[in-house]
């Protein structure tokens, strides 16, 4: 088989796998078109709406160069990067039949849950158990190495020292922590009756990257952001000024008595002002009043 072998999508519409060479697999998918804002929802409503599959192909053939780029940061695992590839690949087609192009999020940030979620699970059935690391430090020192590392060549000294430094830990774990990952699998799988154990599974998966986790999440940001300034809306400058300056500020929040100097009255009437304005948003955004 060569790198146009395919996996079929509902319908048997053929979509390539890395069944054969991974270079000619990586240059056929990266010659698919990178699909606009319009094309991507005309797509995916047809597929919606019609069962169109020849749509639901056209969205997966534009994302799978992306599955190639996120299959790459789980190299370290030891595992194939053909197989990380087609374990991606069918999370992308997951993504792509539960894809709703009218929530306003675009289908490679709803994909890319899906397609990780695939490969942790590949990863999942495919390691064996190996206690790798025993203390915190060295936990986080497992989970981080690859992303600290420039490239897939071994460590140089300084980058060995720099790992250990950011990461508080001796130069030698560093080192024994690369040999162990780059020359064994590791399994996920802890023995549960060892508190001490290493088990990658109670680390590596994230029930809030969940795909209805994420889109939950996004849509609760975006309804806090509208309510907010729906809210500092109905404040005159000055309250909406006091409220800013004290509440919504990420560092350096002003004090009452930096605000009494700016406008030229009492910290006190500063408190006021802040109090009602406080009421006022309270009303427009339903939030709960002071216990």
């Amino acid at each position: 088989m060569n790198a146009q072998a395919a996996m079929p999508l509902p319908g048997s519409v053929p979509v390539p796998m890395p069944t054969g060479s991974l270079e000619a697999y990586i240059q056929t998918v990266s010659r698919f078109p990178i699909l606009s804002l319009e094309e991507e929802r005309s797509l995916a409503r047809r597929f919606r709406d019609q069962g169109d599959v020849e749509a639901a192909r056209g969205l997966v053939l534009s994302h799978l160069r992306l599955v190639v780029a996120v299959a790459r940061g789980y190299l370290g695992y030891g595992l194939p990067h053909a197989d990380l590839i087609q374990e991606g690949n069918i999370g992308l087609m997951k993504a792509v039949k539960r894809f709703d192009p009218e929530r306003g999020v675009r289908l490679v940030s709803f994909a890319i849950h899906w397609i990780k979620a695939e490969i942790h699970e590949y990863i999942l059935r495919n390691w064996r158990l190996v206690k790798v690391a025993t203390t915190k430090a060295q936990r986080k020192l497992f989970f981080n190495l690859r992303s600290m590392k420039s490239g897939l060549a071994p460590l140089s000294v300084d980058d060995v020292e720099r790992v250990a430094s950011e990461l508080n830990v001796k130069p030698e774990e560093v080192v024994e922590m690369e040999t162990r990952l780059s020359g064994q699998e590791i399994a996920f799988e802890g023995e549960r009756d060892d508190e001490e154990a290493f088990a990658p599974a109670d680390y590596l998966a994230d029930s809030a990257a969940e795909p209805y986790r994420v889109l939950e999440a996004e849509e609760e940001e975006r309804n806090r952001i509208e309510n907010l300034k729906s809210a500092l809306a109905v404040l005159d400058p000055r309250s909406r000024r006091i409220i800013q300056a004290r509440w919504l500020r990420e560092k350096n929040a002003a004090t009452l008595h930096d605000l009494a100097g700016e406008f030229k009255v009492s910290a006190e009437r500063i408190r006021q002002l802040e109090a009602k304005a406080l009421e006022k948003m309270r009303k427009v955004i339903a939030l709960p009043g002071p216990a």
